[in-house]
């Protein structure tokens, strides 16, 4: 069994204990918290299950890579902190784990990452002979993986987009969805995350990873960004009031141009609330979020994927998805030579040992 750490148990972090607890390969040795409230409680308790797991979260992160933990989830923001992130991670890959992260969005095509990101990594694994693979929440697999292997089921392509279709009601991260997303705030707010280049720069790497995986040259890299008001006042359960006349959805793109053409599109589709912009696209069923590819070409395929997770919420299926890659992809990497790896290196595999919800 390999020893694994979960650092953080926000969103990201819940669905990570989870999953660790439910991998064959994998044990729970430790779980990091930065709330000094979250110290002590059991790792089953935070991460929402009815029963508790004998591992009490701590805020001692020297003692834990003490212990050369065999793999470690950072599920820690790096939304607002890439440099504590990226110093984070480097510690940990330092200590001589293996470590998967959705954190650090330039590693998601690590060979193309700006050296501010890749260097400090590449030391790392040189001292400390660690791993890194970074994939998304948004989720990682619905904007590489899937798309590719849809793909490959065409006759001809001509273009493949990516959606995400997402409403934050039930979403429990209040800073990132006001101040960086800009959810609430005055229209003429300039959200970070709509920043000139910022969709770019979370999203191009996933852009050129899929290029380089389709043998196509990029031309260049475009965004749209298209901004809706609320009509009204709305009232969520975790993030509380969002008044009429702020920004209640967001619709943007980042396009890879081949050819003159977008042929390879990400596009983001949120909202605070289903009222808002209701001739955006909408998951099938009108629930709260979805994930689809579409390759146009010959034949045009379409595939949604639904996923719910804590009760009926999807923005946690999301999450819980994006995990699963992530934590399913530990005790390949321990086997693998140490390295910082991307989506293309990574295979997807199969649930082996967990039909049926229990360890084989």
């Amino acid at each position: 069994m390999i020893p694994t750490v979960v650092w953080g148990t926000g969103n990201v972090g819940r669905a990570s204990i989870r999953a660790v607890d439910a991998h064959p390969a994998l044990t729970l040795a430790a779980v990091i918290v930065h709330n000094p409230a979250k110290v002590g409680r059991d790792a089953g308790e935070l991460a929402g299950l009815d029963h508790e797991l004998g591992v009490a979260a701590t805020d001692d992160v020297d003692a834990v890579l003490a212990t050369r933990p065999g793999a470690v989830v950072y599920a820690a923001s790096g939304d607002i902190r890439p440099d504590d992130a990226l110093e984070d991670i480097c510690r940990a890959i330092r200590a001589g784990a293996v470590v998967v992260s959705p954190a650090l969005y330039p590693l998601y095509d690590q060979r193309n990452a700006p050296p501010e990101f890749r260097d400090p990594v590449v030391a790392a694994v040189a001292e400390g002979g660690g791993s890194l693979f970074v994939s998304g929440v948004d989720p990682g697999w619905g904007n590489d993986i899937l798309p590719l292997l849809i793909s490959g089921l065409g006759t001809t392509v001509d273009a493949i987009r990516c959606q995400e279709i997402f409403d934050y009601t039930t979403y429990d991260q209040e800073e990132s969805v006001r101040q960086l997303i800009g959810m609430g705030m005055p229209m003429d707010y300039g959200p970070p995350m709509l920043w000139p280049d910022m969709p770019t720069m979370v999203w191009g790497g996933q852009i050129r990873l899929m290029a380089r995986a389709l043998g196509v040259e990029l031309d260049e890299i475009r965004e749209t960004v298209d901004r809706r008001a609320l009509d009204e006042t709305v009232n969520t359960r975790l993030m509380g009031e969002f008044e009429a006349g702020t920004q209640g959805a967001v619709r943007f793109e980042v396009q890879g141009i081949v050819g003159g053409e977008p042929r390879i599109v990400i596009e983001h589709v949120t909202r605070i609330h289903a009222a808002c912009a209701p001739d955006w696209p909408t998951p099938p069923d009108g629930g709260d979020g979805a994930h689809r590819v579409i390759i146009e070409g010959r034949p045009r395929i379409e595939v949604t994927v639904e996923a719910v997770d804590e009760g009926e919420n999807r923005s946690a299926g999301g999450n819980a998805t994006a995990v699963g890659r992530l934590v399913g992809a530990i005790d390949w990497l321990v086997e693998a030579e140490p390295g910082l790896y991307d989506a293309l290196d990574v295979p997807l595999r199969p649930a082996v040992g967990k039909l049926g919800g229990k360890k084989a």
